[in-house]
């Protein structure tokens, strides 16, 4: 039997409107499963701006996360941001001393003082995102990248593995 207790601790915040694209079709239950093969996830939350489909909230909610709306303005047509509600969800977790390892899914270089206050904090470092528009510095600061895989790329590693 597993020693639970043992197991490192982890938060996970994903930067909704910079990962969750039509494009991308990203799994949650890779990520679910990625992450647990390191330890046990104690806080798992998914930020979205307040235009985000009642499906998509739903859907979020049903694969265990925890959605949050971030609300801001919408300029020109593009969506509000929700770095400010991410970062403080993280920094809240940095000082968390229950926690171990700080997860990051985005692309966004912004949050590069976010992951390095974590570091000085003693915290482990995750950053979790897609190869298109991945910043570099995120990931070189962080102690583990995982590289999601867009449905794309998921249905060619199927194809090829039948074959």
């Amino acid at each position: 039997m597993i020693n639970k207790t043992k197991r490192p601790k982890i938060a996970f915040f994903l930067d909704g409107p910079n990962l969750l694209r039509k494009e991308f079709e990203i799994d949650l239950n890779q990520i679910k499963n990625d992450l647990e093969a390191y330890g046990s996830v104690r806080e798992s939350k998914v930020f979205l701006n307040q235009f985000a489909p009642d499906k998509l909230i739903e859907a979020i909610a049903n694969h265990g996360f925890e959605p949050v709306i971030g609300v801001g303005e919408k300029k020109d047509d593009i969506a509000s941001d929700v770095d400010v509600y991410v970062a403080t969800a993280a920094v809240s977790a940095i000082y968390n001393p229950h926690i171990d390892i700080i997860a990051l899914a985005t692309r966004d270089a912004d949050f590069l003082p976010v992951l390095q206050l974590a570091k000085r904090m003693g915290k482990e470092v995750f950053v979790i995102g897609i190869d298109s528009g991945f910043s570099k510095a995120l990931q070189h600061a962080a102690d583990t990248v995982i590289i999601l895989k867009t449905k794309e790329q998921r249905k060619k590693m199927k194809k090829l593995q039948k074959n």
